[in-house]
């Protein structure tokens, strides 16, 4: 392990300061997708369908602009078209960072998505403010707000087909609330619980009707993550409830969680706070597993759900999965493996069918799919008029304090001697697996006492920057974890120095690097270990930041050429096409063998003989197929019992895969046939069977492999 983090260090070091233009998508480009949709934040997901079009909400908390909505064709690729609103327009010094008064955590979350009535309609909570709604005729907006307040969060919102307007809402106990068509706010009296506390059932919920039946799609923590459907004939119940999915990790184990002591008082920004890091549970599902989202119908009828899944100290994203519908419940999954659903499957696209009999794909309609793109584009040079909407600001930020000027973003320094306090903190979403993030800093305005920099906002947060004490300037690179700070006197003949961020995301940790010609990066302090928290409910987020850490206005900062390279992007190589590999079981570290008994089976770390040798067959749109190197191929014979992985010399009668990419030479073998992956248990002796419903946490029971030239 510390090899392979040293020598993905060293690739990451030697990354240029122009970044790859290829940043992390689903598409794969054959007519399938690899989840999850995104490799960086995006919480509580809401999907909406209207014609052809696709419509994603999600949560932003406390930063701005707030309620984000992207738009997609294809259920895959995805682009940032709208937030509800450029800034809390609540008169609360809190939403501004004013006075160390914060809402880092509350803000605004969970949203919920409709179109009813000609407009669109984006329902939210914001703690201590109640529920808010906004309303656009077009999905661009401009957005109008509705604060319709009462107790109504986390909710479900049905427009109904006699016109009410209904809002589910409540944990445990569910609760159904009837709103005002002007969106004025509920009506108390129609209050009703139309599911009881002791039914299992959580929060998250989204309510749907079809076909005449209300279906309630929820999510439960308690004692174990969960997604639940309660149906009704009617909106006031009585309900009955199933699990519709389970324990879908897709082989992500959840990530330490940012721990204070007991009894000792933790305010956000408070440099010296005692902080830990849990170990993480590798092998427990717990809450990290696909929970909370939505469901929609693609075009072509079928069904899909949207759910978020945290993805280590990355936080919370999405991952699309195919449903089937089972004597009227949907089920996610597919028949023969239901709630669990592949990581990599087939694009919902309706002008694309893909037959695995046939090895084709094609177009029917004579529609063209929609382009391969990322949501975001995250690298920016400052030239334009308006930053890139990847872009948000931590708190409503000082419009007088900042600026975009001569290609640069200007920050001016405002009193504060924390960075979590530092107002005009502007921020956006790291990208994973693995990227590096470069950005140019220019000190010629800095003032005394001004501190400006790259940082991470998390708790614990981190920095690298410079610092100006009377005329003498410091580089420093900060920790709060453990409250440790890096000291280099430096001097900047051209007052400019590059601040980098070097992310290992899946395994949590990052470290800063610095250049004083754009060149040569040598790194400053610890390789740091990252968390996903409960504290502000946001993975890890980069911040450009400007304060002044002796109460008064300073000086200036000013930045350029903010790019962020992705190595792991591009996955066209991560199939082994036309390579001799080994099969190594990441349950056990041993080697798979291709027995001339006939059965796959497996043999000591040693053995590199022919039998322990195979290569792929490419038969097309994410299909393969597996031959040992004495030229057979695999088979799955039966329902895929131990003893059932065999043999043929018949290349039609050879099983065809759909690969999984895991990244970084994992992967799993999908059956078409079942539905299920191929495996062996690290415990039993039994050979390799086609009855593996997934991987576990740990990727330790035997179902994911690994690749090896």
């Amino acid at each position: 392990m510390k090899q392979s983090i040293l020598l993905c260090l060293a690739l990451l070091l030697s990354i240029g300061l122009q970044a790859q233009t290829k940043s992390w998508t689903a598409d794969n480009g054959n007519g399938t997708f690899t989840n999850p949709l995104f490799y960086d934040e995006f919480s509580d997901p809401d999907i909406l369908r209207v014609g052809d079009d696709y419509y994603l909400a999600g949560t932003t908390m406390h930063s701005v602009p707030g309620l984000v909505i992207l738009h997609s064709k294809d259920l895959v690729n995805w682009e940032n078209i709208s937030y509800c609103f450029d800034r809390f327009d609540f008169d609360d010094d809190a939403f501004s960072l004013k006075d160390k008064k914060e809402v880092y955590g509350q803000g605004i979350w969970a949203p919920c998505i409709r179109y009813a009535n000609g407009q669109f309609y984006v329902f939210s909570n914001v703690n201590g403010k109640g529920l808010q709604c906004y309303t656009s005729k077009d999905i661009h907006g401009p957005w109008k707000h509705h604060n319709m307040q009462g107790r109504i969060y986390d909710l479900g919102v049905l427009f109904d087909d006699d016109g009410k307007i209904y809002a589910i809402h409540g944990y445990g106990e569910v609760h159904c609330t009837e709103l005002k068509a002007d969106m004025s706010g509920p009506i108390e009296e129609t209050d009703r619980v139309i599911i009881p506390e002791g039914n299992g059932v959580g929060e998250g919920h989204h309510m749907y009707k079809i076909d005449g039946m209300y279906y309630l799609i929820s999510t439960d923590y308690s004692p174990n993550g969960r997604t639940l459907c309660s149906r009704s004939k009617s909106i006031w119940g009585p309900y009955e409830t199933r699990v519709i999915s389970a324990d879908e990790t897709y082989g992500y184990h959840g990530v330490g969680r940012t721990q204070v002591p007991r009894g000792e008082k933790y305010r956000i920004g408070s440099d010296g706070t005692k902080f830990g890091i849990a170990p993480a549970s590798e092998d427990a599902t717990g809450c990290d597993n696909a929970h909370q989202g939505g469901i929609v119908q693609a075009k072509n009828g079928t069904w899909w759900a949207l759910l978020m899944q945290d993805f280590h100290s990355i936080g919370r994203t999405v991952c699309l999965m195919p449903m089937t519908w089972v004597d009227g419940w949907p089920m996610v999954g597919l028949e023969g493996n239901l709630g669990r659903a592949p990581r990599t499957w087939y694009k919902p696209d309706a002008s694309l069918y893909c037959n695995a009999t046939a090895l084709s794909c094609y177009d029917p309609t004579g529609e063209k799919p929609q382009p391969i793109s990322a949501p975001y584009n995250r690298n920016e040079n400052f030239d334009g008029r308006t930053l890139g909407r990847v872009w948000q600001w931590n708190h409503n930020p000082d419009d007088k304090m900042w600026s975009l000027k001569g290609g640069k973003l200007r920050l001016n320094t405002m009193p504060s001697d924390q960075l979590m306090w530092a107002r005009n903190t502007l921020t956006q979403r790291v990208i994973g697996p693995k990227s590096t993030t470069t950005v140019e800093l220019f000190v010629k305005g800095m003032k005394d006492g001004d501190v400006c920099g790259l940082g991470n906002i998390n708790v614990p947060c981190s920095w690298i920057g410079i610092v100006k004490e009377g005329n003498q300037l410091t580089l420093r690179c900060f920790e709060q974890l453990t409250n440790d700070t890096v000291y280099i006197p430096l001097t900047l003949p051209q007052n400019k120095i590059w601040l980098r961020c070097i992310g290992e995301y899946d395994d949590n940790q990052a470290q800063y690097a610095y250049s004083t010609d754009g060149k040569t990066f040598q790194t400053l302090g610890r390789m740091m270990p990252l968390t996903y928290q409960l504290i502000t409910f946001q993975g890890s987020r980069h911040a450009l930041f400007a304060f002044n850490v002796k109460g008064k206005n300073g000086g200036y900062a000013e930045f350029d050429n903010f790019t962020v390279d992705e190595p792991c992007a591009d996955r066209s190589g991560n199939i082994p096409y036309g390579k001799t590999f080994r099969i190594i079981n990441k349950a056990t570290g041993r080697p798979a063998i291709a027995l001339k008994h006939g059965v796959l089976h497996d043999t000591h770390p040693g053995d590199k003989s022919e039998l322990t040798k195979f290569k792929i067959i490419d038969r097309g749109v994410g299909l393969v197929t597996l031959q040992c190197a004495d030229g057979r191929y695999i088979k799955v014979y039966g329902d895929g019992l131990p003893g059932d992985v065999r043999f043929t010399t018949i290349f039609e009668e050879a099983e065809m895969f759909l690969w999984q990419d895991y990244l970084d030479h994992d992967f799993m073998l999908f059956s078409l046939s079942n539905h299920r992956y191929i495996g062996k248990s690290p415990t039993t002796g039994s050979s390799y069977s086609m009855d593996f419903t997934g991987p576990d946490p740990g990727r330790r029971n035997g179902a994911v492999l690994k690749w090896e030239e």
